[in-house]
């Protein structure tokens, strides 16, 4: 008899994408697959996590909040 292993890659709720120019810049977010808005600064991460009910407590969660193209003190555009 074999067993055959599942290779699962957990995907976390809250997506924080990279940094786009704008005045002031800002970072697209997706949850749930979907894109909900844009982030300026970690707080309006933590507000709209909470407006669709996902209690946060600790950004640096990779189940929690994927940040891609930078962490989350990353709020300008790379040079």
């Amino acid at each position: 008899m074999t067993e055959s292993a599942s290779l699962y890659i957990a995907r976390p709720r809250i997506m924080v994408l990279g940094v786009q120019p704008g005045t002031p810049p800002f970072r697209i977010m997706e949850i749930d697959g979907e894109v909900i808005g844009e982030a300026r600064a970690i707080t309006d991460v933590l507000l709209a996590a909470a407006a669709f009910g996902i209690t946060v407590h600790d950004l640096d969660d990779p189940d929690v909040v994927r940040w891609v193209g930078g962490d989350k003190y990353t709020w300008t555009p790379h040079r």
